[in-house]
């Protein structure tokens, strides 16, 4: 039981993330912590993780082009996020997720009424970093780096797939790095290796089937549904901290 409802959880997770290019950490883990605790659901979810972002990054645009335009983005990140670290052991937990929910909230509500925040394209070079820096720090806090950080890609109004491949090449990076970590601190095991490979079988499946939606969407439906998986994070984070 634990097994089926683990891969369902998976599942409907990747299905997502193939609809809409991101969000499979941000339900797969709740969902999974469900069944059993949560850091291993943490260490399960990274190979699956880099392997449907892998796949999205090669089949949307050139992975090298993305690097170039968003390398300062994560470079600023990385330093934000040991920032953001080091604030978490003066902020609690749920000043933190009250913050970004709000931030998270008031942004789909402009959105939605016509207000969206637009960053202009000879904006980028500073905005980049200023940006980046920003994300790392309330991923420091929060441990949601990824949900602000495609608002600042909706804020620079890319299009669908650029949008998709700029998701896909920092959310690579980012879980490299996170599996790099797990495996310095021995958090790897036999089990949690047959685990992850039964799991990225089940995750590939969804993602197929997700991007078979993602294809058919228009561009304006991809954006709503974009805007809606946020205020859906977003009315979550809030009533998890309250």
């Amino acid at each position: 039981m634990t097994l089926a409802l683990g891969a369902a959880a998976v599942l409907v997770a990747a299905l997502v993330k193939g609809a809409i290019g991101f969000g499979f950490p941000t339900l797969a883990t709740p969902l999974l912590s469900l069944v059993i605790d949560v850091q291993s659901a943490v260490v399960l979810l990274i190979v699956p993780n880099i392997a449907m972002d892998a796949i999205q990054l090669r089949r949307r645009g050139s992975p090298a082009a993305v690097a170039r335009r968003f390398g300062l983005l994560l470079v600023a990140g990385s330093a934000g996020t040991v920032v953001g670290t080091r604030l978490l052991l003066g902020l609690s937990p749920r000043t933190a997720g009250l913050v970004l929910s709000a931030v998270i909230l008031l942004f789909v509500l402009a959105s939605a009424a016509g207000l969206s925040l637009r960053i202009p394209a000879r904006w980028e070079p500073w905005a980049s970093p200023v940006a980046g820096l920003a994300i790392g720090i309330i991923g420091g806090i929060t441990n949601v780096p990824g949900t602000p950080q495609v608002m600042y890609f909706r804020a620079l109004g890319l299009g669908k797939d650029e949008f998709v491949s700029a998701v896909a090449f920092t959310f690579v990076v980012y879980k490299a790095a996170q599996l790099a970590a797990v495996l310095y601190y021995g958090l790897v095991t036999w089990p949690i290796v047959a685990g992850t490979a039964a799991l990225t079988a089940v995750a590939l499946g969804g993602f197929a089937l997700g991007l078979k939606v993602q294809d058919r969407l228009e561009p304006d439906a991809f954006n709503r549904a974009v805007l809606g998986f946020l205020a859906v994070v977003g009315v979550w984070l809030l009533w998890r901290s309250l």
